[in-house]
């Protein structure tokens, strides 16, 4: 993987920008191809949306303490083939796959709740090998939540497969009393479970992918400098089999929420189960 590079399309190209003000949409056509030379002419439109303390508590089903600071948008995004055949899983797919980046610290830690359940039934609770195993002491994995470093300072990776994703993850900053959470929704008409594996490897298996992930950042050898440092929380559409014109939707809200451990306390038991002292709590530091 010495000479990976990430397309233009989704790393600097621009889009065009259709309006803007509280809500801006953009679009763009361009064309990619995969591993095994498939060719996919391509619609992206894509809408973000700044919304308001009120439009924040009615999501969480919580009500917002004056004293909590809050900024919350979400981008609605749509993939459309506009090539005149249908995609097809045996020449490979596309997915939407939204990537929130945000800065890491020493007491910052993700939380991501699960569907509890045996493996015979569900598979593993999480998927920890994307760069190596993470270390005991930087992913602790309970019944249905896991807890795992966003420090920035150790190259790692973990993702939930459908079995076991709900829809919501998030963070806590211990050292700046920031609680972010990670809304997101696939308009999956068709149910589909398919989703992109993106292990950096040939696959066995392209379409048994995970819905959420969320990456650490750090050194990728030893002396080397980290990308950022940063850490990601990260949602994926489905891969679906796109006749021509048609489209695929996703969205993914993300929300921040600053204020004292007694305010936001009683959100993180509400949307996470667990409180901000479990999470403080649920590492080594």
């Amino acid at each position: 993987m010495k000479n990976w590079q990430t397309p233009p399309l989704i790393d600097t190209a621009v889009f065009d920008k259709l309006e803007d003000g509280v809500e801006a949409s953009f679009r763009k056509d361009a064309k990619l191809m995969n591993y095994s030379g498939t060719e996919f002419n391509l619609r992206i439109n894509r809408r973000i949306l700044l919304n308001s303390p009120v439009a924040t508590a009615m999501s969480l089903g919580v009500k917002l303490p004056a004293s909590v600071k809050s900024v919350d948008y979400e981008s609605i995004n749509f993939l459309e083939n506009r090539s005149d055949q249908t995609w097809k899983k045996d020449n490979g797919l596309l997915s939407i796959w939204i990537l929130g980046m945000f800065k890491p610290g020493p007491q910052t830690t993700v939380v991501i709740p699960f569907k509890p359940g045996s493996d015979a039934d569900l598979g593993p609770k999480v998927i920890d090998d994307y760069f190596g195993k993470v270390p005991a002491e930087r992913l602790v994995i309970r019944d249905n939540v896991l807890f795992f470093s966003g420090d920035g300072k150790h190259r790692s990776k973990i993702g939930l497969s459908p079995r076991r994703a709900l829809p919501v993850m998030g963070s806590y900053d211990a050292a700046n009393g920031v609680l972010t959470i990670i809304e997101y929704n696939s308009y999956n008409r068709d149910h589909t479970t398919d989703y992109v594996n993106s292990k950096w490897e040939i696959q066995a298996h392209p379409f048994a992918g995970d819905v959420v992930n969320s990456y650490n950042d750090g050194p990728p050898a030893p002396g080397a400098k980290p990308l950022g440092p940063f850490y990601e929380l990260e949602s994926s559409s489905p891969a679906r089999e796109l006749k021509s014109r048609e489209d695929v939707r996703h969205d993914q809200r993300t929300i921040h929420l600053q204020g004292t451990e007694a305010d936001l306390d009683p959100i993180a038991k509400k949307v996470f189960g667990v409180s901000i002292a479990e999470i403080k709590a649920a590492l080594p530091r």
